[in-house]
């Protein structure tokens, strides 16, 4: 009913020598000077984000030992 097969998972590699093509693929072409300028500024534009993201988060997760203003109402004054 079923006939014992060749174990599937290290077949291939026998026979891989033979699907080997010997045509190289074409050479990439190069990036033109818009494109370079392009992804600078994409770059740039990140990092600068990513920085003065850091710089106004920074002020609001420093802890204050003191606070210098304390908000109190005016229904806290006795009034």
């Amino acid at each position: 009913m079923f006939r014992r097969r060749e174990p599937v998972p290290f077949a291939f590699i026998a026979e891989a020598d033979k699907f080997r093509s010997n045509v190289t693929p074409p050479p990439r072409q190069r990036a033109s000077a818009g494109e370079l300028a392009g992804r600078w500024l994409i770059g740039l534009t990140v990092v600068a984000g990513l920085v003065g993201s850091l710089l106004l988060g920074l002020p609001a997760l420093s802890v204050d030992a003191s606070p210098a203003h304390t908000q109190q109402s005016d229904a806290s004054q006795g009034r």
